[in-house]
């Protein structure tokens, strides 16, 4: 196995994030699951847009905020994602680019605009998500250059790209393609209504060890193994996953296999203001560390760290240089 060229490689939906704050009772008015994502048609997104208070728009999608992470953690980094060539697809390419992320995936020529979140923040800094799919949900197997996915160390993959067809056998070819190289493949469940449509083929993922890793909050391992019970979810996840992380905001975090459980805190912060990408800012963290060989623990503490960075402020990209954050608190990176 040669030495990879990139720690970590995401494969997700490439989006805009459009961030706004908004009462709850904004969300009641509109149909919303509060700290849920909806999957809505352009139609939906444009009436939405419309009716949000002023908002800051930044390129997201869930695993490329965490590849943005992983760069400012001073790792190379990789992202495949699908936008259009339009206004917005030119945007999101700038953006993650600027931000020291290697992407080239071709951008469409027609079909669906480019897409985007429409992300509200209650004033308990809680998110919920309204996201149009758009041209993301046109990425296709051939989008996943082979050599590009032996060249990392590991293959993120994020649990939202499950839904179109073309995408899941996208995901798939990256993993077998990251397996026969000899590399890690990991998985973010992303969220609890996304485990509701797919619970029975995530848990077949992680069975079949088709992924190595399986990143996870306190309801989506909840909604995983169906019960109300943590430890029960938690037992679950440590009899079929190789390994798995469970998030637990203020919490820390478990990381968990058969032989070992590891419990890790949350990093101290200053104020909460926003959840958005917490998990994919932990994510970044500890996928770092273990492409760079460090303990599970010490992994998870960068993870906390980085999260705890992100909720301190609006949006979903690091307000300072993750991999300075990551020494001044006492990491040898």
């Amino acid at each position: 196995m040669t030495a990879p060229g990139y720690h970590v490689l995401g494969i997700g939906n490439a989006l805009v994030d459009v961030i706004a704050h908004a009462e709850e009772d904004f969300l009641l008015a509109h149909g919303m699951r509060k700290g849920g994502m909806a999957l809505v048609d352009e139609a939906r997104s444009a009436a939405l847009y419309e009716t949000m208070g002023p908002a800051t728009e930044i390129s997201g999608g869930s695993a490329a905020n965490t590849l943005v992470g992983v760069a400012s953690l001073g790792a190379p980094a990789a992202f495949i994602g699908k936008v259009k060539a339009d206004g917005l697809g030119r945007v999101f390419t700038h953006d993650i680019r600027a931000a020291g992320v290697n992407f080239d995936t071709p951008a469409a020529a027609d079909g669906p605009a480019t897409g985007r979140s429409l992300i509200l923040v209650t004033p308990d800094g809680e998110r919920t998500m309204n996201t149009y799919l758009g041209a993301a949900q046109n990425l296709r197997p051939d989008d996943v250059p082979a050599g590009l996915v032996s060249e990392c160390a590991i293959t993120y993959l994020e649990g939202y790209l499950w839904d179109p067809d073309d995408a899941k056998a996208a995901f798939l070819k990256a993993a077998t393609l990251a397996h026969q190289a000899g590399r890690l493949v990991a998985l973010s469940l992303s969220d609890a209504f996304c485990v509701d449509r797919f619970r029975g083929e995530f848990l077949d993922l992680i069975r079949s060890r088709t992924v190595d890793l399986t990143f996870a909050n306190e309801a989506e391992v909840k909604s995983l193994y169906q019960t109300a019970d943590f430890d029960s979810a938690v037992a679950g996840l440590r009899a079929d996953a190789a390994l798995g992380i469970v998030t637990r905001s203020e919490k820390g975090c478990l990381i968990v296999s058969r032989e070992e459980t590891h419990a890790v805190p949350a990093a101290r912060i200053e104020r909460f203001v926003d959840a958005t990408g917490a998990g994919d800012r932990f994510a970044a963290g500890f996928l770092f560390g273990l492409a760079r060989g460090l303990d599970l623990p010490i992994a998870g503490g960068i993870g906390a760290l980085c999260a705890a960075e992100i909720i301190q402020h609006l949006g979903a990209r690091p307000a300072c240089s993750l991999r300075t954050l990551a020494e001044q608190s006492g990491y040898a990176l």
